[in-house]
C-alpha cells in the first residue's frame, strides 16, 4: 500500500496580502527567522515544486545545510536534498541561473510542446544535463494535470511535497481541491501595488476555501501560522 500523499505549501507574505511587488521579481522582506522556518519545513519534503517565475526570481533554490536537519533525512532515509521539480507548461527557461549548479535533483514538469521548446533550446548551449528528469503532462493544452501529476509522484515513492509558489501555481493546485496545509508566515511590511502578487494569484476559485488555525507563533514582529485546508470532502 502507498505511503499517504501531503501537499503542503509554504510561503511569506506582507500584512496587505502580497507575496512581492512583482510575480518575477523576488521577496526580501521576511527575517531569518522565516528563512530558518523554511529551511526546517524543506528538510521535511521529498520534492518541492516551484513555478518558473519563483526560478527566475531567484535563480536559485535554497538547500538544507543545518547538520542536524541533513541528520534527520538520513534517519528517514531520505536524499540530502528534496528533489526540485520546476513548473513551466511552456519550457522556456534561461540556462544561466545558478540553480543549474547546485548539488540538487532537478525536474522539468512541463507539456509534450514544453519538453521540445526546452530541449531545442539547450541545444545552443555546452552544457550536457540541467535537468535530470521530466514529468510531461498528459494534456494537451497549455495546462498541468495536477492529479496525474501527485499521482505519478505518489507512485515514484514521492510523497510529502512542498509547494513554493508562485501564487497562480498555488491556486491552481488549491482549485483542484489537492492542497492538504498551509504555513504562511506574515511579515511586518506593506508593500502596495494593485499588480503585486497574492498567494493565489490569477486563478478563478470555484468557492471560498476555508481553513483551520491548527498553530500560531510569534518570533519577534512575524507571525507563523499553519494552517489545514478543509476539503470539500471534509466539510459538514
Amino acid at each position: 500500500m502507498a505511503n499517504p500523499l501531503h501537499i503542503t505549501a509554504i510561503l511569506a507574505m506582507s500584512a496587505d496580502g502580497k507575496i512581492s511587488t512583482d510575480s518575477e521579481k523576488p521577496a526580501r522582506f521576511s527575517s531569518p527567522q522565516d528563512l530558518q522556518h523554511l529551511e526546517e519545513q524543506i528538510s521535511l519534503c521529498d520534492a518541492i515544486i516551484f513555478g518558473a517565475n519563483t526560478l527566475r526570481a531567484y535563480g536559485t533554490t535554497l538547500t538544507i545545510k543545518k547538520p542536524h536537519l541533513l541528520a534527520q533525512r538520513e534517519a528517514r532515509k531520505q536524499h540530502p536534498q528534496p528533489i526540485n521539480i520546476v513548473c513551466s507548461s511552456s519550457g522556456q527557461l534561461e540556462h544561466h541561473y545558478r540553480f543549474f549548479e547546485q548539488p540538487i535533483k532537478r525536474i522539468l514538469l512541463t507539456t509534450k510542446e514544453g519538453k521540445i521548446n526546452w530541449l531545442n533550446s539547450i541545444n545552443h548551449t555546452d552544457k550536457k544535463i540541467l535537468f535530470n528528469d521530466y514529468i510531461i503532462t498528459k494534456n494537451n493544452q497549455w495546462k498541468i494535470e495536477w492529479k496525474d501529476t501527485f499521482n505519478y509522484l505518489q507512485n515514484i515513492n514521492i510523497n510529502r511535497i512542498g509547494i513554493l509558489g508562485g501564487g497562480e501555481l498555488i491556486a491552481s493546485i488549491l482549485a483542484e481541491n489537492l492542497l492538504d496545509d498551509l504555513w504562511l508566515t506574515l511579515c511586518p511590511v506593506i508593500l502596495g501595488g494593485k499588480k503585486a502578487p497574492t498567494p493565489v494569484a490569477g486563478i478563478h476559485l470555484k468557492s471560498p476555501v476555508p481553513l483551520k488555525l491548527k498553530d500560531i507563533k510569534q518570533i519577534g514582529e512575524e507571525l507563523f501560522l499553519h494552517y489545514q485546508i478543509k476539503k470539500i470532502n471534509d466539510q459538514p
